[in-house]
């Protein structure tokens, strides 16, 4: 099979729905809330100014980023999102015949990006709790092995790795094989114990910390994520990304959000509230759910997850399903949390 075969194999990556007018969206995992003035006041700023590119070097917010972090300019690579980052990673480090080993179900850009990068894809199931299998995962590793990721909390099932867990599991992976810790989702954590993949940093070079602005910051529009790693990692990211990707308006935004994270750390703390609301109501109407430590909460459907998506649908409201396995309900505002939970209480019944 060739290249190009192989291109059209891939699966589409499946955006979440974009109802109509007068419905709920909670299939994307956005924050509910628009941009702070303070972030539209910085990227107004920057609209006069479009007709030039944008930095390439990404300085002023790299230097942002490691101020905020309390890591060296050096060590943070930029990127469309955190999902381009990621693609960065493997163009960079793996190639055809390696591997790139992942938990699954998890974020499914993970398959086909390593497709893309020329890997091979090496998935691992998650355990009946749907956590990560983290003694698989170190059983899967071969010469070939390249990348590892860990995605915590784990989209879309909202479960979390634990410190302890994951330096036992380091223990097990090779020093040149580098281990991603995918933080998308890391400012809703509210779990004890909870890994941080910046704390990995110093005792082991071969992590790094994936993160985004699009979730917590609300900066999902305008594309910008990052990695923190070793200089020699971060170096070798710029290399293969694509120049002029992260717009003059995203690192503008993403500045002005490291200003006023008081703020949003409010909003998160809403959102964070909403989702206990939420997952109390559902457990109450008697639906199979773990306890999330993301924006968003997953329903165990299995074979009933069609009908429920249908039912979900045709009162307005756009959750994100996997046929056969469940279903991703991003938490929104109260009111439309309230559609959910109103539409879903019709579902069970």
């Amino acid at each position: 099979m060739d290249r190009r075969d192989v291109v059209r194999g891939l699966p589409l990556y499946k955006q979440g729905a974009a109802p109509g007018e007068g419905a709920v969206k909670l299939s994307s995992n956005e924050n509910p809330f628009g941009p702070l003035p303070s972030v539209v006041e910085a990227v107004n700023r920057m609209l006069s100014g479009f007709n030039r590119y944008p930095s390439m070097s990404a300085t002023e917010v790299r230097s942002a980023i490691a101020e905020r972090f309390g890591v060296d300019t050096a060590q943070v690579a930029v990127g469309a999102g955190s999902t381009e980052v990621a693609s960065q990673l493997m163009h960079a480090l793996a190639g055809a015949g390696d591997q790139i080993i992942f938990p699954w179900r998890s974020f499914e850009a993970y398959p086909i990006l390593t497709q893309v990068a020329g890997a091979t894809p090496v998935p691992v199931p998650l355990t009946k709790d749907l956590r990560h299998d983290l003694n698989a995962m170190a059983a899967a590793i071969t010469d070939r092995t390249r990348l590892i990721f860990l995605c915590t909390p784990n989209n879309p099932t909202g479960t979390v790795l634990h410190t302890e867990e994951v330096e036992e599991f380091l223990a097990k992976v090779p020093q040149h094989v580098v281990v991603v810790m995918d933080e998308a989702y890391c400012h809703f954590n509210k779990e004890p114990g909870s890994v941080d993949g910046l704390d990995l940093l110093d005792r082991h070079p071969n992590v790094v910390a994936l993160r985004t602005f699009s979730k917590a910051y609300g900066l999902a529009g305008l594309r910008i994520g990052f990695a923190i790693s070793t200089p020699d990692i971060s170096n070798d990211l710029r290399r293969v990304a694509t120049p002029f990707t992260v717009t003059a308006l995203a690192q503008q935004a993403a500045v002005a959000s490291l200003a006023v994270e008081d703020e949003l750390n409010e909003r998160v703390d809403r959102i964070v509230a909403e989702r206990t609301r939420v997952f109390d109501a559902l457990v109450e109407q008697g639906w199979k759910i773990n306890p999330s430590q993301a924006n968003f909460l997953w329903l165990s459907t299995g074979d009933d997850t069609d009908r429920v998506d249908e039912a979900l649908t045709s009162r307005g409201v756009y959750a994100r399903c996997w046929s056969g396995e469940g279903i991703r309900l991003s938490i929104g505002s109260p009111e439309e949390n309230d559609r959910a939970i109103e539409a879903l209480a019709a579902a069970a019944n």
